[in-house]
């Protein structure tokens, strides 16, 4: 089984954001010197929620102060950038790593994004395949040229080309649209699974994906899929359910106040005014530490995994860096995973 670590790098109020960027560096090193296959950086716009507006500028440093990780966007929304600018930045960072970057693509989920970008959220679908079929053009194609309904490349040769050939690995996301489901399953890529569903939700979204890829004719088992989810261990039970509630809560919290907005964001107002006046609240912790997270003691950890790996799951992220969370307690983490629940599935 490969384990990765993943992130959304989030920013709480009263830290630093050099510091959160920093902690990320650090989180990744260490991961790489433990063992873990891979670690995956989210973007996202305008929000607490996370920071890595620019997950290739900061996979470029990363591809710098590492040397056997590999690097993953968890993932980068095509439709609010220029395609050509981004297959020439994704091409960049896998020259500079040396051919270690996956390349994970999504629609996104949040509207004031769209918003601020001056972007249709109605056209997120189209310009998310167009932008892929421009993409991968672009990387194996010299002398590439597009018309389409949203994108136009004339002649376009990309440099630096990939390391990797024929592209870096694509991974594409998908929740809850049917349509972006069976787009995921006919381009041939192998779907990747956020922290976002419940995990018996999760599980249906890769079964479902596996019968349409081979109805597609690409067999894309559920083994390729990376499956993220929330994760927690610590010695005692009692200490990895409570280590983990505060920054759960925070995040539940974040992804509520996220959606009240078409425009702006909450960066500059007060998380503790939105939880005064809020009329619904979140799924409860209790209910994400039962059906959304792994979270526990290493042997707990290891028996909730291999329940997984019984329905085909092959390819296990952990988030470990959720909400406002110690950076000591988390890097703990990140080590007792390694040193007493990996060992487990080699």
């Amino acid at each position: 089984m490969k384990f990765a670590l993943f992130t959304h790098i989030p920013w709480p109020e009263g830290t630093d954001p050099r510091q959160v960027l920093q902690n990320t560096v650090e989180e990744v090193c260490r991961g790489e010197e433990l063992g873990y296959h891979s670690a995956w950086l989210a973007e996202h716009h305008f929000s607490r929620y996370g920071i890595g507006s620019s997950s290739l500028v900061l996979m470029g440093h990363l591809a710098a102060v590492t040397s056997a990780i590999r690097l993953g966007t968890a993932v980068l929304v095509p439709p609010l950038q220029n395609p050509i600018r981004l297959a020439e930045d994704a091409a960049t960072v896998d020259a500079i790593s040396g051919g270690r970057l996956d390349v994970g693509l999504g629609r996104g989920t949040a509207g004031y994004e769209y918003t601020g970008f001056d972007v249709d959220r109605g056209e997120s679908q189209g310009r998310f395949q167009e932008s892929l079929k421009v993409m991968t053009g672009l990387w194996t194609t010299p002398d590439f040229s597009h018309e389409g309904e949203y994108y136009r490349v004339n002649r376009a040769n990309l440099t630096p080309p990939p390391v990797q050939k024929p592209h870096p690995p694509i991974y594409l996301a998908a929740t809850r649209t049917v349509e972006t489901l069976e787009f995921v399953a006919r381009a041939g890529h192998p779907l990747m699974v956020g922290v976002v569903l419940d995990t018996a939700d999760a599980l249906d979204l890769c079964h479902r994906y596996e019968k349409l890829s081979q109805d597609a004719g690409h067999n894309v088992p559920i083994s390729r899929i990376p499956f993220f989810r929330y994760c927690y261990v610590a010695e005692t039970e009692e200490e990895a359910r409570e280590g983990a509630r505060v920054g759960m809560e925070w995040t539940q919290d974040m992804i509520q106040w996220r959606r009240t907005f078409e425009m702006g964001s909450e960066v500059y107002q007060s998380i503790d005014a939105f939880r005064a006046s809020r009329s619904e609240l979140p799924p409860s912790y209790e209910y994400l530490y039962d059906r959304r997270a792994v979270i526990g003691t290493p042997e707990q950890c290891v028996e909730q995994i291999k329940a997984l790996q019984r329905e085909g799951v092959e390819y296990f992220g952990c988030n470990f860096s959720f909400g406002n969370q110690e950076h000591s307690k988390l890097m703990r983490c990140i080590e007792l995973f390694a040193k007493e629940v990996m060992p487990h599935f080699t």
